[in-house]
C-alpha cells in the first residue's frame, strides 16, 4: 500500500510516496526550501509543488512544526504566527484540489515511524523521540502508545526555550564544535531524563545522519541514546501513517 507524506518543517518541505509494507519511502524524495515569510499560503504552495513534482493525486499525510489538535494549528514556534488557529487540513486539501489530507505534529510522526519501523520496534517503556533541526521536536511514547504534542523542546533550559540552546540550528549559528554542542544536548537531555526517566532516546533529525559526531560525547544520562533508523525520511513515514490510518 502507497500514501504520499509530506514533511513540513522551518527550513525545507520533503515528501515522497510511501510503502506502508515496508515503512520506506518508494523513490527519493523531493524537498523544497520552506518560504520566508512562512505563512499558510506559501507553504500550502510549497507542499503542492512537492507533492505535484511525483504527479500523486491521491490521500496526503502532512507534518506540521507545532501543536495540532483536531487538523489546527495551536502554535507556530518555527513558522508565520499566521498558522495559529488555521484549520491546516482543510487548507492543505485545498490547495491540492480536494484530496484527503492528515496533519500531525511532525515529531509525532516521525516517532510513530520508528515506533513501527526504526529504533522503537519492541519497546514498550517510556521512550522519547527527540528531532534535532530548526527546533526541538519530541514525540513521546509509553507502552507502545503515543502522548501527543508534547514540545519539550520549549523546555526552559539555563534561562531559555532548550531548542535555542540544543537545536541543530544553534549549532550552525554559533558555529559551535561538535564537542561544544554535545555538551549542550547533554545538559539537555540529562533534564528530559530527570522529568520522564524514559528507557530510550531516539535522536531524530537531519543531524541523525552524522550522530557517530556527537552520541559518543554524550555522558551521564542513564538511558539508552540511540539514532533514529529512519533518519530524517521519518516524519514522511509517520505522515503517510497518519493518513492511512496507522498512527
Amino acid at each position: 500500500m502507497q500514501i504520499f507524506g509530506v514533511d513540513i518543517g522551518g527550513s525545507g518541505i520533503k515528501g515522497a510516496p510511501v510503502d506502508l509494507d515496508r515503512g520506506d519511502l518508494t523513490t527519493d524524495r523531493h524537498k523544497v526550501l520552506t518560504p520566508h515569510p512562512a505563512t499558510p499560503e506559501a507553504v500550502v504552495g510549497g507542499v503542492r509543488e512537492v507533492v505535484d513534482h511525483f504527479g500523486w493525486t491521491g490521500p496526503v499525510g502532512a507534518t506540521f512544526p507545532g501543536v495540532i489538535t483536531d487538523g489546527t494549528a495551536r502554535t507556530a514556534a518555527n513558522v508565520d504566527k499566521s498558522w495559529i488557529g488555521t484549520d491546516i487540513q482543510a487548507l492543505v486539501s485545498a490547495g491540492l484540489g480536494g484530496v484527503p489530507v492528515t496533519v500531525l505534529n511532525d515529531a509525532d510522526a516521525a516517532g510513530v515511524a520508528e515506533m513501527h519501523f526504526g529504533a522503537g520496534v519492541g519497546r514498550t517503556g517510556t521512550v522519547i523521540l527527540l528531532t534535532f533541526g530548526t527546533g526541538i521536536g519530541s514525540a513521546l511514547f509509553t507502552g507502545g502508545r503515543l502522548v501527543p504534542n508534547t514540545e519539550l523542546g520549549h523546555l526552559e533550559l539555563h534561562g531559555h526555550d532548550a531548542e535555542k540552546r540544543a537545536s541543530s540550528k544553534a549549532r550552525e549559528d554559533e558555529d559551535l564544535s561538535w564537542e561544544h554542542w554535545a555538551r549542550r544536548v547533554q545538559k539537555y537531555l540529562t533534564h528530559v531524563e530527570m522529568l520522564f526517566s524514559p528507557e530510550l532516546f531516539i535522536i531524530g533529525g537531519g543531524v541523525s545522519r552524522k550522530a557517530h559526531k556527537f552520541l559518543p560525547l554524550i555522558e551521564g544520562v542513564r538511558a539508552e541514546i540511540v539514532p533514529a533508523q529512519l533518519q530524517n525520511n521519518a516524519g514522511i513515514v509517520g505522515a503517510a501513517m497518519a493518513a492511512a490510518g496507522k498512527a
